[in-house]
């Protein structure tokens, strides 16, 4: 199975302008996903998805591998496809590359999932017992069948205990890394919003809507996201 991993690279991100280009011990941020994409056990293939030359020239500079792709998408995943049009895989990985700390023990497990014939996608879940993420509609909660595929995604606190009901529920927060067949990864760009992504401003529902099964694997693994001047720091810091 051939599996590559693409980094989508927007340079005007709203809340930290030009952050893929921001520096962590004299290299870009984007840099670290890269190279942790690059030693992982199956991924044939290594890409950045830009969109500014900016971006493009920090790459070469890296020796990062890049690919320019149009400035109007609008999600990380339109720009990936739009990338794996030309490319000869089985597998892609959208890795996101302003989280400097993903590597092998979330990637590989992705790949993996893709021996199973009925995974169309594949993501990344955590057990939480934390309050403050339970019910924080910005920390995305999944629900999971018996074999480990979504049944649905929501920003409220899923599933519901109902107060006559003495059992403790187990929550997964959903951890947004994806990995898609090639195939699937082009269809679903083409699919219209549903009603329920409309209403959570999730996008994975409109894969499920239509019938795509996603996969999951759970993680211990602790990722950051790099959106701010402080989580910026605190990567540095663990890196």
């Amino acid at each position: 199975m051939n599996t590559c991993a693409l980094i989508p690279a927007r340079y005007k991100s709203v809340r930290l302008p030009g952050k893929m280009l921001r520096e962590i011990k004299g290299r870009p941020l984007i840099s670290y996903a890269y190279e942790n994409a690059r030693r992982t056990r199956g991924i044939s293939q290594c890409f950045v998805c830009c969109d500014d030359e900016r971006i493009a020239d920090a790459c070469r500079k890296h020796s990062i591998a890049y690919v320019m792709t149009s400035p109007d998408h609008t999600s990380g995943t339109s720009r990936i496809a739009e990338a794996a049009e030309k490319l000869d895989a089985d597998v892609i990985i959208n890795v996101q590359g302003d989280e400097p700390l993903i590597g092998e023990k979330i990637l590989s497990p992705l790949i993996d999932c893709f021996s199973d014939t009925a995974t169309d996608i594949a993501t990344v879940v955590k057990r939480t017992a934390e309050a403050h993420e339970i019910h924080n509609e910005n920390v995305v909660k999944a629900v999971i069948d018996a074999k480990g595929f979504a049944m649905y995604f929501s920003r409220a606190a899923i599933p519901h205990r109902r107060k006559d009901v003495t059992r403790t529920p187990v929550f997964f927060k959903h951890i947004g890394v994806y990995a898609y067949r090639r195939s699937a990864l082009l269809d679903i760009v083409k699919l219209p919003p549903c009603e329920y992504e409309s209403i959570e401003m999730l996008e994975q529902l409109r894969w499920l809507y239509a019938g795509y099964r996603i996969k999951t694997i759970e993680t211990a693994e602790t990722l950051i996201g790099v959106d701010t001047e402080e989580e910026l720091a605190l990567a540095a810091a663990l890196l």
